[in-house]
C-alpha cells in the first residue's frame, strides 16, 4: 500500500475481520481513504499523514452489521405486538400499514432505522407501506438500505378478519410503485431498492408470476417472508396444493436473487429445493422465539443455504440478535457443537447478509478495497473484559449499546453514541406523536 495519508485512520485497536483469512487481529491499524479500507494490519509507517487519527486502545472494530429484513414504521407496535403471538399485520386491534399516513411513515421509519444505526447496522433492508417517503427519510441518516414497497395483491384490510381476497389493482399499484422506488433511486450508492414480495399467502400465483418476470428482467433481488406461520403454511395448501417453496419456485422466484424471512415452517423437501436454487434464508430469532418458535436452522445449515441474520420488527439490536441465533439453534440441537459456534452468527449478521443482496465484493467484512463500513464498540466496560476472546465477549455478552462509532463509506454517521447527520431527541419525539395518533385511531389507548 503506497499511500501514506488517510482520511481516517484508527490505530491500536483489535480487529474482528469477518474474513476468515484473518478473522482477529490485534493491536491493529486500519485506515479509510476516499471511502475504501487502504491500510489493515500492523503499526502504518512512520510519517503517516490522516486528517483524523483515533486511538482506539481498548476497543473492536468490526463490520458494520448487515441488516436484511425490517420494517421501520411497525416500531409503532413495539412492546405490544410481541405479546400476542402473531405477525402485526395479521393481528386485529392493533395500528396496521393502511391507517398509517405519509407523515407518520416518514416519523416511525426514521426512528426505526436510526435505533439500528446507533446498534451498528450499515445497511437496513425496509419495506412497508409509503416507501417513497421512508426511503427519504432513512437516507438522511446516511446508512445503506435496500427498501422496498410491500408488494402484494391481497387486500390488507381484511386479512386481520381471517379473510384473502385478491385484487389485481393492488398489484397493479404496488408493484409499480416498486419499479418507481428503483427508478427514483437509480445510481445512488448506498440506496439499492429491492422487491419486496410480501409472501405467498398474500400474493396470488399469478402475480407471484408477473413478480418473478419483472424480477429477471431487472435482476433486482426479491425479499419475502416465506414460511413465517402455520396459517401461511395451511392457506397457500389450501390454494395451491403445495408448499410455498414450491410455489415459488414453480413462479420462477426461487434462485440465487431470493431472501426468504423467518423459514420456519419448512420441510426438507424445501430446503433442499432452496439449497439447489442458491436462495437465501434470513433468520429472525428474536422475533420467531418471542412467538414461541424457532426456525430450523441447524437443518438449514446442514442443507448448505446461505443464511443472514434480520431483526425484523422487535428491536433493531443485531448484537443481541447473533446471542439469539446461537442460543435456539444449541437448543435445537441439545448441545454445543462446532457447527455453532460466535464465529458462526457473527457470519450470518455481516457476510451471510452482504451475500444475500448480492454485496460481498463490497461490503460485509474488513478487508483491503472494500468499502469503509464499520463499527468502534467500547471493549472497557466490565462486562466485556477481559479480552481473551473478544468474538466471544461481542455475542455472548455483547450489547448494541456498546456501539460508540458507526462509519459508512468512510463517513462517520455515529460518534459518541450519537447520530452526526439529526438529532436524536427530534426523531423520538416526532415518532412518539405519530404513535399516539395511530393508537387513538384504534382506540386502544396506552398513553392514560
Amino acid at each position: 500500500m503506497a499511500a501514506t495519508e488517510f482520511d481516517l485512520l484508527f490505530t491500536n485497536a483489535t480487529l474482528l475481520t469477518a474474513d476468515p483469512a484473518q478473522p482477529t487481529l490485534r493491536h491493529a491499524d486500519l485506515g479509510v481513504k476516499d471511502g475504501r479500507i487502504a491500510w489493515l494490519g500492523g503499526t502504518v509507517p512512520e510519517g503517516t499523514r490522516a486528517r483524523r487519527r483515533i486511538d482506539a486502545s481498548g476497543k473492536v472494530l468490526t463490520p458494520g452489521f448487515v441488516n436484511v429484513h425490517t420494517h421501520a414504521i411497525l416500531s409503532m407496535v413495539r412492546g405490544v405486538a410481541a405479546d400476542l403471538g402473531f405477525a402485526p399485520s395479521y393481528t386485529p386491534g392493533i395500528p396496521k400499514g393502511p391507517q398509517v399516513n405519509p407523515e407518520q411513515a416518514r416519523a416511525l421509519a426514521q426512528l426505526g432505522a436510526l435505533e439500528a444505526l446507533l446498534f451498528g447496522s450499515t445497511l437496513v433492508g425496509d419495506n412497508f407501506v409509503h416507501a417513497d417517503v421512508t426511503t427519504e427519510a432513512m437516507a438522511e441518516l446516511g446508512l445503506r438500505l435496500t427498501p422496498s414497497w410491500r408488494i402484494h395483491d391481497v387486500d390488507f384490510a381484511r386479512v386481520a378478519d381471517g379473510e384473502w381476497i385478491y385484487n389485481p389493482a393492488i398489484g397493479e399499484r404496488t408493484l409499480r410503485a416498486g419499479l418507481e422506488l428503483a427508478e427514483r433511486w437509480r445510481g445512488n450508492p448506498r440506496v439499492q431498492v429491492q422487491l419486496a414480495t410480501h409472501a405467498v399467502d398474500t400474493c396470488s400465483d399469478a402475480f407471484l408470476r408477473e413478480i418473478a418476470g419483472v424480477a429477471e428482467r431487472t435482476g433486482m433481488v426479491v425479499n419475502t417472508h416465506l414460511g413465517q406461520s402455520q396459517v401461511e403454511v395451511d392457506r397457500v395448501a389450501a390454494r395451491t396444493g403445495r408448499t410455498s417453496t414450491q410455489v415459488l419456485e414453480d413462479s420462477g422466484l426461487l434462485n440465487a436473487r431470493l431472501m426468504g424471512g423467518h423459514c420456519i415452517y419448512l420441510t426438507e423437501d424445501d430446503m433442499a429445493r432452496m439449497a439447489r436454487a442458491g436462495a437465501h434464508a434470513v433468520h429472525i430469532p428474536k422475533c420467531n422465539a418471542a412467538s414461541g418458535r424457532l426456525a430450523p436452522t441447524p437443518a438449514l445449515k446442514r442443507a448448505g443455504i446461505n443464511m443472514a441474520l434480520a431483526t425484523d420488527t422487535q428491536h433493531a439490536d443485531m448484537i443481541e440478535l447473533m446471542r439469539w441465533a446461537l442460543a435456539t439453534a444449541r437448543i435445537q440441537e441439545g448441545r454445543v457443537t462446532d457447527e455453532w459456534q460466535p464465529r458462526h452468527v457473527f457470519e450470518m449478521a455481516t457476510l451471510g447478509g452482504a451475500r444475500a443482496i448480492g454485496q460481498a465484493a463490497h461490503i460485509g467484512s474488513l478487508a483491503l478495497g472494500k468499502c469503509a463500513d464499520l463499527v468502534m464498540l467500547d471493549f472497557a466496560r466490565p462486562h466485556l473484559v477481559p479480552h481473551v476472546e473478544p468474538l466471544g465477549n461481542l455475542v455472548h455478552t455483547g450489547q448494541g449499546r456498546d456501539v460508540q462509532m458507526v462509519v459508512v463509506d468512510g463517513e462517520i454517521l455515529v460518534e459518541d453514541g450519537l447520530p452526526t447527520r439529526v438529532d436524536m431527541h427530534s426523531v423520538c419525539a416526532a415518532a412518539e406523536q405519530a404513535c399516539r395518533e395511530l393508537w387513538g385511531d384504534v382506540g386502544r389507548e396506552y398513553w392514560r
